[in-house]
């Protein structure tokens, strides 16, 4: 009775489907087969009406195979429902009679596209496909024989008892479970390696230490877009030996991932079913940049891209990045390690502009400015693009850390191959006079300063160079400098740049004890109007002159080493800078050691604006006043010039 209550509900919720999927049928004589899902009207037995108690299964059935479900699972699900015995291939004829040319054309034609293409065509492929038929064949009629035998012995392989190979019978279809769960291809790590396959900047640089999982990220990142005819990518090593590893791997991913991927040895590519493509080749030289002219690429991506001397093959394969796809993003993505005779102008262009795991507005690699649109252009102003560094350690890939054996072998190499191929750390460089410096050591976060530090200044000037101001704040509790502000400018006169930093400090609210500026701002040269230092004091913008006395520059060195020192007690250094201050940062661990052998650094290097403005600056015996003393006892913060005439 419930039952019957049950159908007539189904049936009254379905009845428009029911006039569509089951229209009345006549027979010829009263003994013809009748329909699956039909009986015999009461009044006329050739006429067949929709059976109540069967067509709204048969119908949630197709409903089922139209959500993308399989024949032979609907076909099981009705027969126990039903009681009445239906195959696949039944249940299959009734979808294609009924729903195939409308709501499953879609189905219909890509079944017969999958047909089609898989189909064998050369003699030799046809010969091994009649043989695999015959033996498909041959099994089936061993199944059939085998289900005969169970019905004779009374354990009928199938029954209206709700048991299949006594496996229980759902009593509903779950149109949600219909797609079956694939085989996990590619699992990304988590981290670094999750942050670099959902990165959406422009230009992603991913590197650090050895053994991170960069060359499985490379490989995973573009197979969201093979499903996409469109899609042309490139994958770059220096030499197409080095290649070798790469395409191996690609072989462990890409034919379980997209069924019908072919690789192409002589074309070195990767074609999906789609029409994709994934090319796998080599830029030696600059000169090899031309086999690309003319052609577009939606992907570019380099493997070790610090093998590259110079930053010209990256920057003019980013003219072949296009497409006039909308739904296809472009991208340039690359891996590599610290080293390497590219180490530097990669440094300079992802790692040195923003803190690590931070988007930032692509820059000019030699000046340092935004790219921008010109004035010309509806966007001007605007950034071009983005770009972001994702630093990785060995410990992020737990495959090839856990055991520790490759970290043995990391750890058995020399201090510099040390801290590029395990720490990842792109601070050392060989030669350098300050190899201390660590930048998860001297390095923080921006924050607050308290009101009562003491702060001060110093400055580098230069012109047709660069100027360096650097702002300081003293901790009372430890006497630790903060470098907590950084300003590097060109073309800047002694008045513009006064004003600069005045405009600075009033913005920020923030007011110093003293400034220390290059003592040779003070030196006449041959004029009779003021001098650089006079001019900034005249704008407000108040100096005292630095020690440029004989010896002065080896003893600033070795005060900085002093001060990179971390104290065993407090475990910090004496000197810490603000992430903000990316110049200082970026210049201070290449600074040479001086090939004379003297405790200078070498005096020909280009890039000692930085360091010689905080020189400057720690050399002038910074001291803070003890937390201890009495308010009323406390020095005031005040100005006293020297000479009251020039205001120094």
């Amino acid at each position: 009775m419930l039952r019957r209550q049950v159908t007539q509900c189904l049936f009254s919720h379905r009845r428009m489907s029911i006039k569509t999927d089951f229209p009345d049928k006549w027979r010829t004589v009263p003994y013809q087969r009748i329909a699956y899902g039909y009986k015999p009207s009461d009044e006329d037995p050739l006429h067949l009406i929709p059976d109540e108690d069967i067509a709204p299964f048969v119908i949630e059935a197709l409903d089922f195979i139209d959500s993308g479900g399989s024949y032979r699972e609907a076909a099981g699900w009705l027969t126990q429902m039903t009681g009445k015995k239906i195959s696949h291939q039944g249940i299959c004829n009734i979808w294609k009679e009924r729903r195939g040319e409308t709501t499953g054309a879609k189905r219909v034609k890509r079944q017969k596209d999958q047909v089609k293409k898989f189909a064998p065509k050369t003699a030799l492929e046809k010969k091994k496909a009649a043989i695999r038929r015959k033996a498909a064949d041959a099994k089936r009629v061993v199944a059939m024989q085998k289900k005969k035998l169970q019905s004779l012995e009374g354990t009928n392989h199938t029954d209206v008892t709700g048991e299949t190979n006594g496996t229980p019978v759902t009593d509903s279809l779950d149109f949600d479970a219909a797609p079956k769960e694939a085989e996990v291809i590619f699992k990304p790590n988590k981290g670094p390696q999750t942050e670099f396959l959902a990165a959406s900047e422009r230009e992603v640089l991913y590197g650090g230490s050895a053994g991170s999982g960069k060359s499985y990220a490379l490989l995973a990142d573009p197979m969201r877009y093979f499903g996409n005819k469109n899609f042309t990518g490139l994958i770059l090593r220096r030499t197409t030996d080095e290649l070798r590893e790469l395409i191996w791997k690609s072989h462990e991913l890409y034919p379980k991932a997209y069924k019908g991927a072919k690789w192409q040895e002589r074309k070195s590519q990767w074609v999906f079913p789609s029409g994709a493509k994934l090319w796998f080749t080599y830029v030696d030289r600059d000169e090899d940049v031309l086999r690309y002219q003319g052609q577009a690429f939606s992907y570019i991506a380099f493997d070790e891209l610090t093998q590259h001397p110079t930053p010209f093959v990256f920057d003019y394969l980013r003219s072949r990045l296009r497409t006039t796809d909308p739904d296809l993003p472009i991208f340039m993505r690359a891996t590599t390690n610290p080293g390497s005779s590219g180490h530097s102008w990669v440094k300079r262009m992802f790692i040195d502009p923003a803190p690590a795991g931070r988007a930032f507005d692509a820059t000019d690699i030699n000046t340092g400015e935004v790219l921008t649109y010109p004035e010309s252009h509806p966007k001007a102003g605007q950034a071009l693009f983005q770009r972001r560094f994702i630093p990785a350690k060995l410990y992020d890939n737990p495959y090839l850390a856990e055991d520790g054996q490759y970290e043995a072998n990391l750890l058995s190499l020399p201090e510099h191959q040390r801290r590029q191929l395990l720490e990842g750390d792109w601070s050392i460089a060989e030669g350098a006079k300050f190899s201390e410096f660590r930048t998860s050591t001297h390095t923080c976060e921006p924050f607050d300063i308290p009101p009562d530090w003491r702060r001060f200044r110093s400055c580098d000037y230069g012109y047709s160079s660069w100027s360096a101001v650097h702002w300081f704040a003293i901790d009372p509790s430890y006497e630790t400098l903060y470098v907590y502000r950084e300003l590097y400018v060109s073309k800047h006169t002694g008045r513009d740049l006064a004003l600069a930093v005045l405009d600075v400090e009033r913005e920020e609210n923030d007011k110093v004890d003293y400034g220390v500026l290059d003592s040779s701002c003070w030196h006449k040269r041959g004029q009779i109007g003021p001098s650089i230092a006079e001019e900034m004091i005249m704008a407000g913008c108040r100096w005292r002159p630095s020690d440029r006395t004989a010896g002065a520059r080896i003893s600033g060195a070795n005060r900085l080493h002093e001060l990179l020192k971390v104290d065993p007690v407090t475990e910090k250094a004496g000197i810490i800078f603000f992430e903000t201050c990316r110049q200082i940062i970026a210049e201070l661990p290449l600074l040479p050691m001086d090939p004379k052998g003297t405790d200078d650094i070498d005096p020909r290097s280009p890039n000692d604006h930085c360091y010689d403005s905080i020189r400057y600056g720690i050399m002038s015996r910074p001291k803070a006043f003890s937390l201890f003393d009495m308010a009323d006892n406390k020095p005031e913060y005040r100005y006293r010039p020297a000479d009251i005439r020039f205001g120094y």
